[in-house]
């Protein structure tokens, strides 16, 4: 299912990217965030981290250019064994080296959708993600 949320600053994109999250990391899926700067995604960190920290079981992550190389190979071994349901980083995400432990959600904010598409189908192969 593809959804897109359109609309001005306010009009509760973000709420609705927020509750789609939590309906994803319900139902026992990862869900991954990508902003298109560092600054925009420690915003929706910021945000997501405020909304789900009533849920002590439901942990985010942000994967920044910022931290240290260990710092990144933790984050890496955590996404990939599923010790964080909801991960915010900008396209660093979509390398190679981001191995899943079980992706049911992505969210893209606008700025990313231009170049992302094709990206994207190279990078997910649906048959990697099966349905459960």
């Amino acid at each position: 299912m593809d959804r897109l949320a359109c609309g001005d600053v306010g009009f509760g994109k973000t709420e609705i990217a927020t509750r789609a999250i939590f309906c994803a990391v319900s139902a026992g899926k990862q869900a991954m965030v990508l902003a298109p700067t560092i600054a925009l995604a420690k915003q929706h960190f910021d945000v997501i981290s405020e909304h789900f920290s009533k849920y002590p079981k439901i942990r985010v992550g942000l994967l920044s250019r910022f931290q240290s190389k260990a710092e990144k190979e933790e984050y890496l071994h955590m996404i990939k064994h599923g010790y964080l349901d909801i991960i915010v980083a900008t396209h660093s995400l979509l390398g190679s080296r981001v191995v899943y432990n079980n992706l049911g959600l992505l969210v893209v904010d606008e700025e990313q959708v231009c170049f992302l598409s094709s990206m994207l189908f190279r990078t997910f192969n649906v048959s990697d993600y099966p349905p459960r």
